[in-house]
């Protein structure tokens, strides 16, 4: 009787065990993580008509889509958005708050991966993604593989590809319009690889302005056949950056149309391309958008709708006799750089002011000034803050952001006549999904809002690694 009963729970048990292993997700030997730069649901929505079947119709039908995607910082730009796709958290904590920024010490504008340490190959330009200050999913599954896993991010614009790369990437590609050259840094290689600059041999006059993502599909797909990318057990990771960014000038319903068409058919030749090579069960696809969208201006005057030009050159200067007559003539306004104004730190260290007054002094000011709907302080945003303002915290990093942050109302353009920078503070949210496609992924189509930084801990879980090491945002499944 005994021994019926031990047979019987061992059998219960491994009849569990056995539901149990079948339910286990399988990890793919290849994720395909894609940034598509200024991506929008309506235009693709406004499209369907005239996709193939086999790229976005494939992945919204079969994949898990959230409809309802946003970030969680504003405001947002290339490289802001793929930092955070990369490192699961916003540039408060990955250091990444735009495409540019002052450089404090030099008072120069630099781009965020400029790096004069490491020469470039096949570019004149260095770069390194020094200034990512977390780690990124490429990174934490180069830790867990102890390096063996194939990591590269390939995308036509400098910051997008070495963003998006990380740390630790075997290496990040992008293009070099003088020369028609994909090229790199010795950040990461020594030498270009010789499949590299086979490419760029047989393939550098091929380059077309017309379909520029047909120019990163077809890289991408000769680095995953050249490095053996998705061959093995252990999990690669290839970042890509596409884009249906469109010149301003040039947005027209017909240049949108055919903009999506092509982009329809580089993701189909991508995702037929890799399933026929390691197969749909090998393989996660995520797509998402970077969040934003150049838009022409609109001349509000000729609605009637108020607006105006708020010259934040002039206030500077205002405001720099403002405080000296306060605090005594002096420097107090290093610079400005779109809508942030930077103190001289040092002089009013120097004198002995109380940064918080003069911040508050400085506040109180600008915000009487016509078109100012806000001034954010430094204090404010690392302090003080509050729901309203949790975009901007998300977003403000003390080393490379100002001191001063000012909204315009809406309608409302800020530029500076000396740099000709111009700024539109923008309120509406753009809507775009986030899409998981391949292995293990069911169709779901979801519409609660998720905020982009539940990617990376997504991708993490699904391949059972850590996630980024700043990152505190829970998977999406």
């Amino acid at each position: 009787m005994i021994n019926k009963y031990i047979t019987a729970t061992f059998l219960a048990v491994a009849s569990i065990g056995n539901i149990s292993s079948q339910n286990v997700r399988p990890v793919p030997k290849l994720v395909v993580n894609i940034a598509i730069d200024q991506l929008r649901t309506d235009y693709i929505e406004a499209f369907i008509p005239y996709y193939s079947e086999g790229g976005i119709k494939k992945l919204l039908r079969n994949g898990a889509v959230y409809s309802n995607a946003q970030y969680m910082f504003s405001p947002v730009d290339r490289a802001s958005s793929i930092a955070s796709i990369s490192t699961g958290t916003s540039p408060s904590s990955n250091g990444i708050t735009g495409f540019r920024w002052l450089n404090k010490n030099t008072l120069i504008p630099v781009n965020c991966v400029d790096d004069n340490s490491y020469e470039g190959i096949f570019t004149k330009e260095g770069a390194s993604p020094k200034n990512i200050i977390t780690t990124t999913i490429n990174d934490e599954l180069k830790i867990a593989t102890e390096g063996d896993a194939i990591v590269y991010s390939i995308a036509l614009e400098r910051d997008a590809a070495v963003i998006g790369g990380g740390h630790a990437a075997d290496g990040a590609l992008w293009f070099n319009k003088d020369n028609k050259c994909w090229c790199s840094s010795k950040y990461y290689f020594k030498k270009a690889p010789s499949w590299l600059e086979s490419y760029n041999l047989l393939y550098a006059n091929n380059f077309t302005e017309d379909n520029v993502n047909a120019n990163i599909t077809n890289v991408a797909l000769e680095c995953v056949n050249s490095c053996g990318m998705g061959t093995d057990d252990i999990t690669d990771m290839l970042s890509l950056t596409y884009s249906v960014k469109i010149p301003v000038k040039k947005i027209n319903k017909q240049q949108l149309q055919n903009t999506y068409i092509q982009l329809d058919k580089e993701l189909e030749k991508l995702i037929s391309k890799l399933e026929s090579k390691i197969g749909i069960n090998n393989l996660l696809f995520v797509v998402t958008s970077t969040g934003y969208c150049d838009e022409k201006e609109i001349n509000y005057e000729k609605y009637r709708i108020p607006s105006g030009t708020f010259y934040i050159n002039r206030t500077a200067n205002l405001l720099n006799m403002y405080l000296g007559a306060i605090y005594g003539q002096d420097k107090y306004i290093e610079s400005c750089f779109y809508n942030q104004i930077f103190l001289n730190l040092r002089q009013i260290e120097l004198k002995r002011i109380n940064i918080s007054d003069l911040l508050s002094r400085a506040q109180s000011f600008l915000i009487q000034n016509s078109g100012i709907k806000n001034v954010f302080t430094s204090n404010d945003l690392m302090l003080y803050g509050d729901k309203n303002d949790s975009k901007l915290r998300n977003w403000y990093n003390p080393d490379n952001c100002g001191d001063l942050i000012i909204e315009v109302s809406p309608g409302w353009k800020l530029l500076n006549e000396d740099t000709k920078q111009q700024y539109v503070s923008k309120g509406n949210a753009i809507p775009f999904p986030v899409i998981f496609y391949g292995t293990g992924i069911k169709h779901e189509e979801l519409i609660t809002p998720v905020t982009i930084d539940r990617i990376a801990p997504t991708i993490a879980k699904i391949i059972r690694i850590r996630a980024p090491n700043a990152c505190s945002a829970l998977p999406l499944y």
